[in-house]
């Protein structure tokens, strides 16, 4: 039974020649996890940055939704590993794998997510999740260190020629060497945590999907929650300046979660410079300049890491 691939997903063949090929190969792909698992379509196809999602029923009738991610994406390489961990407590229940193939069925979660919540709300939501899903870590994953370490160098070997203040560079240097110097106990960290990436399941539970797992230091965590939903912060019903909005978000997500807030304050500097980073990278690497998209982007990676140590 053939699938409609989301032109949204099939618009990724820009980023170059493995990808194409994944999307060559993923109606077909599809076709044959459908087949070997004995699903049927129910529904138009979703699609994330980086994986195709059929809303499916099993033999059984059972709603389900079969997830298929690109093979090259690094980051997701463990998802059904930490979804099984979690045993759908805190996070999206993993029925069946197939981690060749990337492939995950997943039950099927009506939604809504949290983009529509009062984002204080929202914050105490994601801060009551992270004590579900921070168990031990588990050996086979990544580690937060060995990521940050490769992205620091990188940072740095940008030198002094990037629109982002010199102090907050080497502010994000200096406190990221010593975050891995002292490293915190080591848990199953979701890595990409924010308002979309939380749904209620038929019962209005929250629960976490399409993480991006590592073992490390939980207080990496806060970050997407910040740098997500900024726009509402300067709309017509924002309560106070942007700088107000994230330290709100900033100190809901540290209470709720009971984190140390000069730890998390710090990994939240430390992320966002580095982001700010990689967006002059893609730039540099494709021989242009940075959009306007690109400009707002790094002005806002400025804002947040100034908002939460002002």
């Amino acid at each position: 039974m053939s699938v409609t691939i989301p032109p949204g997903l099939l618009a990724q063949r820009a980023l170059g020649k493995d990808w194409s090929d994944w999307l060559d190969r993923l109606p077909r792909l599809t076709a044959d996890l459908l087949d070997d698992w004995h699903l049927v379509p129910d529904g138009e196809s979703l699609h994330g940055y980086c994986s195709l999602v059929v809303p499916v029923r099993d033999a059984d009738g059972v709603p389900g939704g079969l997830k298929i991610t690109f093979d090259g994406d690094e980051e997701s390489a463990h998802e059904g590993l930490a979804l099984q961990h979690w045993g759908g407590r805190g996070a999206v229940r993993l029925r069946r794998a197939d981690p060749r193939r990337r492939a995950l069925l997943l039950d099927w979660l009506p939604g809504p997510d949290l983009g529509d919540a009062w984002d204080v709300e929202a914050c105490e939501v994601v801060g009551g999740l992270y004590g579900r899903l921070h168990l031990p870590a588990l050996p086979q994953l990544a580690t937060v260190s060995s990521y940050v370490e490769r992205w620091l160098r990188e940072l740095d070997g940008l030198g002094r020629d990037i629109p982002v203040p010199r102090r907050y560079v080497d502010q994000a240097l200096a406190l990221g060497a010593d975050l891995l110097a002292d490293e915190a106990p080591s848990v199953v960290v979701h890595g990409d945590l924010h308002y979309a990436n939380v749904m209620a399941d038929e019962a209005g539970e929250w629960l976490a999907i399409d993480p991006k797992p590592m073992a490390g230091d939980r207080h990496y965590e806060p970050a997407p929650m910040l740098w997500n939903r900024m726009d509402e912060l300067t709309g017509p019903l924002a309560v106070g300046s942007v700088r107000d909005g994230l330290r709100r978000r900033f100190h809901a997500l540290v209470d709720a979660a009971g984190l140390d807030e000069a730890r998390a304050r710090d990994w939240v500097v430390v992320r966002m410079v580095v982001n700010a980073g990689w967006t002059v990278q893609d730039a540099r690497e494709a021989q242009r300049a940075l959009t306007s998209d690109e400009q707002d982007w790094i002005t806002r990676c400025i804002a947040i890491t100034k908002a939460v140590q002002d």
